[in-house]
């Protein structure tokens, strides 16, 4: 045949440790028909700081596969939630072949088409907390490409002809599709009239969506005779893929015909009839017309195909199993993104009659449903079952009603499908069933109603259950208990729902308690959060009694606000919020802030210079330190309004402010010759002690927080920064001397105007100096 490639890529994205599933990085793809090798080119490489990052650790890098929807991971090995079915994935490790980057390979042979998502991740880390922009991280990015190749212009069978082949010797097989409409219980392949040099060396595969590999349904034709490969119980409104392959080391060529026909359920006595409309030769399903079709001489036959041959009717006697019953339809009423309902015509109650099944469909729409979970739930009127021990089962299948030909089975499983089983009986009246990240299309639903015996179950003889059913999508499990949170994640144009746990819950839906928070430990965490904040209590003091009441004010601002910030912020349930998250958040960094910007500033004693700088200014310069405060506080608004985490946020006043003391207390050392401040004690009781204090917090702040260690750490935290305002704050500031108007002269006299001395333990008790002379 002819291949076509094509070419897919994706954007490299950064990874994340694995907490949740909301931690990891999704990638979705779309793998078209007929494809026949899928290679997904899995590139993986560091960065630090804009550049490679060849000293960053190697860390392993897990990949997920799945096809029609994202996989349910479970990385942590972490208890699901009661009643919830886990469908499967594949899982490959990255290993770092370079400094800097890997590669790996993952080839799917015959895929099945249609949607596609990758998932990967880091591992799990230690939960350390790092201020943001302290150093360059390591980032790790991944970026997986795909190569498809698919074949066109498949041969297509249509139901009911028959088509000629003749095998060269230097080919292998032949490839050939059919489409397999819905009502459709069994497709019957054969091979006929089959010729070749050793009899008829031929293998007959045949395979659901995708060409056939090599563990696919398959029929020796020279073991078998006549060549016939049935499948029961097909996929419906899917092709179905027939390969005819020779055996190794057969020489010459081999003619053979190939027929398929397919057993309309809804018409057991008759074939499918061999309805071709004009459209049919542009390859598209719906050419087979609509569902059940046209029984034989409803309509002339058509014109024959080119290479095919005009049918025989044939009858084919149906089993009692292959019946197919009425399949009724749900109704969908969206609420909201992943809040879907689907309610029954004439439900939520239904009766299930004791001689046959009830059959529901819920169609899930393609890729907009795949991302929440599909919830199912069955409770049963027990009132209805007039004494009689009778037990309702369900199967819950994908794109294909399963309905056993043995009246007493109680599976939901054949050699070709796999369901879900539901039970309820007058014990256990309330079954459930979750399924996370369904596969979209239809999931049919079938009851059954069964009476148990000594024997095993049988068919009841006049009892008709009464069964409350109720079908519904939601974003996740429970919404994720009180320990979680649902939320909503998006990928380029695909959403999806995932729960991020709390208080050391885990799990899919934050049902797994084995690392979980006690009661006593959530309240002690939030009590030593809050109450650690009463150590501003003696620098608010402290400042009122020195007449620092604006610095007093922001002290207990940052009290205030930090209380209840971390009263509001805990993960588990003792929590407190006076108002919106958001807001408490922003006031407890503005007031942090503030609070080391006004210490600072006050330290600098600014007035005092400014006024002996600029003598002619006795109005203006007492403003200056209201200034800066009022500057500082508009400047670290719009900084935290841009990045509330950053680094500078916290570096850039607390370095400016700083810089503007040096200055400051430069300055006084020129002017009197002597170190500022004077005093020894000041310097050994007050600022020393005072600078220790701050730097210990900031380091505890930096390098030794954890996730772990968070509520104990952050708590040192508030008494250091807290203790250390109380040593740095500058002492009150005596009050001013001024010299008393000298006695007037007449005619012309003047008055002495005399500086205020500054604070004790700052300059000299007896230095006055002359501020200016006034002509009075």
């Amino acid at each position: 045949g002819l291949f076509v490639t094509d070419y897919f890529t994706r954007t490299p994205r950064k990874l994340s440790p694995f907490r949740s599933f909301a931690s990891i990085e999704l990638f979705h793809f779309h793998i078209p028909e007929d494809t026949v090798i899928a290679v997904w080119n899995l590139i993986t490489f560091k960065e630090q700081g804009g550049t490679f990052g060849d000293q960053c650790p190697d860390r392993s890098i897990t990949v997920y596969f799945r096809s029609g929807a994202p996989s349910v991971i479970n990385p942590l090995h972490t208890h699901f939630p009661k009643d919830t079915a886990v469908p499967g994935s594949f899982a490959l490790t990255l290993t770092w072949t370079l400094p800097n980057r890997t590669t790996g390979v993952f080839n799917v042979t015959s895929p099945l088409p249609g949607d596609w998502f990758l998932a990967a991740h880091l591992p799990k880390d230690e939960g350390k907390i790092s201020v943001k922009g302290l150093y360059e991280e390591c980032q790790y990015l991944f970026q997986p490409q795909l190569i498809v190749q698919r074949l066109v212009n498949i041969a297509v069978l249509y139901p009911g002809y028959i088509t000629e082949q003749s095998m060269a010797p230097h080919n292998r097989s032949c490839l050939y599709k059919v489409f397999v409409p819905s009502y459709t219980s069994r497709v019957l392949v054969e091979v006929l009239r089959c010729r070749g040099v050793e009899g008829c060396p031929l293998w007959l595969r045949v395979r659901a969506k995708a060409p056939p590999l090599h563990n696919s349904t398959a029929l020796d034709c020279r073991e078998h005779a006549p060549c016939q490969l049935a499948l029961d119980l097909p996929f419906w409104q899917h092709w179905y893929y027939v390969l005819v392959e020779k055996h190794p080391g057969v020489p010459g060529a081999v003619s053979f015909q190939v027929t398929v026909q397919l057993t309309d359920c809804s018409r057991p006595s008759l074939a499918r009839p061999p309805f071709l409309p004009s459209s049919a030769s542009m390859n598209m399903p719906h050419s087979f017309g609509s569902v059940g079709g046209l029984a034989l001489g409803d309509s002339p036959p058509p014109a024959s195909p080119n290479g095919t041959k005009h049918p025989v009717p044939i009858s084919i006697a149906s089993p009692a199993g292959e019946r197919c019953w009425p399949v009724r339809p749900t109704l969908r009423n969206e609420l909201d993104t992943f809040s879907v309902h689907f309610y029954i015509f004439f439900g939520p109650n239904v009766s299930v009659p004791p001689d046959r099944p009830a059959v529901f469909v819920i169609n899930l729409l393609p890729v907009l449903d795949s991302g929440g979970v599909l919830n199912l739930e069955l409770r049963l009127n027990v009132s209805s079952l007039c004494g009689e021990n009778v037990t309702v089962f369900g199967c819950l299948n994908h794109e294909v009603p399963l309905t056993s030909s043995d009246n007493a089975s109680v599976t939901c499983e054949t050699e070709s499908l796999a369901g879900f089983l539901l039970s309820v009986n007058a014990t256990a009246s309330l079954s459930r069933l979750r399924i996370p990240y369904p596969q979209t299309g239809s999931w049919y639903l079938s009851l059954r109603s069964l009476c148990a015996t000594e024997h095993g179950f049988e068919p009841c003889a006049n009892v008709t259950a009464e069964v409350y059913l109720r079908a519904y999508l939601s974003p996740c499990i429970n919404d994720c208990g009180i320990y979680g949170q649902c939320k909503l994640l998006r990928t380029n144009n695909y959403l999806y729902a995932a729960c991020e746990c709390k208080a050391g819950w885990n799990g899919w839906g934050c049902t797994d308690n084995a690392e979980a928070f006690s009661y006593g430990f959530q309240l002690l965490s939030t009590l030593l959060l809050c109450l650690s904040n009463v150590m501003f209590v003696p620098p608010v003091a402290i400042a009122v009694r020195s007449h620092y009441l604006l610095e007093a004010a922001v002290y207990i601002f940052t009290m205030f606000f930090s209380t209840f910030y971390h009263a509001c912020d805990q993960p588990g349930i003792v929590v407190f919020c006076i108002m919106e998250y958001d807001v408490l958040q922003f006031c407890d960094f503005l007031g942090s802030l503030m609070s080391v910007w006004v210490t600072v500033i006050a330290m600098a004693r600014l007035q005092p210079v400014v006024k002996q700088a600029k003598r002619t200014c006795p109005d203006v310069c007492p403003a200056a330190p209201q200034v800066l405060y009022l500057l500082g506080a508009m400047l670290l608004s719009m900084a935290l309004q841009m990045d509330r985490h950053g680094l500078w946020n916290l570096l850039g006043p607390s370095l400016f402010a700083l810089g503007i003391m040096a200055i400051a207390w430069t300055a006084r050392t020129i002017r009197r010759r002597h170190c500022y401040p004077p005093t020894w004690k000041r310097w050994a009781f007050y600022l020393c002690p005072g600078a220790l204090i701050a730097a210990a917090a900031v380091l505890l702040y930096a390098f030794v927080e954890t996730e772990e260690n968070y509520f104990y750490i952050h708590s040192i935290w508030h008494l250091l920064i807290a203790g250390s305002v109380g040593f740095l704050l500058p002492p009150r500031a005596k009050p001013s001397r001024r010299l008393g108007p000298l006695p007037r002269r007449k005619g012309c006299g003047y008055q002495l105007c005399v500086n205020e001395q500054e604070e004790l333990g700052l300059v000299d008790p007896a230095v006055a100096s002359i501020n200016s002379i006034c002509t009075s």
